[in-house]
């Protein structure tokens, strides 16, 4: 009987350190996951709006990193497409500025973590 118990307590603190491990947690979300040509092209448009100068492409560049360590890089592009059809004229653009799916969500996401942490961190 004696053995049986003390089996059981190693067993059940196997069981709580396993839990606590390192392992059983879900992996962080990779904040690398920005292609480098999504990252330079938001540099380069972003150094087009701010001025070509060293002090522009470090802004630049930092900023992009807030963004994607905010958010996804899925949701970054659903956001960017969104705001680049916006501005289509006519009808088709009218659709993507009026509507109130899943993109116009996005899209405010990706403005309030450009606006509010990008800049305040890198500007």
């Amino acid at each position: 009987m004696r053995l049986v118990g003390s089996v059981r307590r190693i067993v059940a603190m196997l069981s709580v350190l396993a839990a606590d491990s390192p392992w059983s947690r879900a992996p962080p979300r990779d904040v690398n996951d920005y292609p480098t040509s999504a990252r330079a092209e938001y540099v380069y448009g972003c150094m087009k709006a701010n001025g070509e100068t060293r002090q522009a492409i470090e802004q630049c560049s930092c900023s992009v990193d807030v963004i994607a360590s905010i958010i996804p890089y899925d949701r970054y592009v659903t956001a960017e497409t969104v705001l680049s059809m916006s501005q289509v004229q006519g009808n088709l653009g009218a659709q993507f500025r009026n509507s109130e799916a899943g993109g116009q969500t996005r899209l405010n996401d990706l403005r309030r973590a450009r606006q509010a942490e990008a800049e305040v961190r890198c500007f």
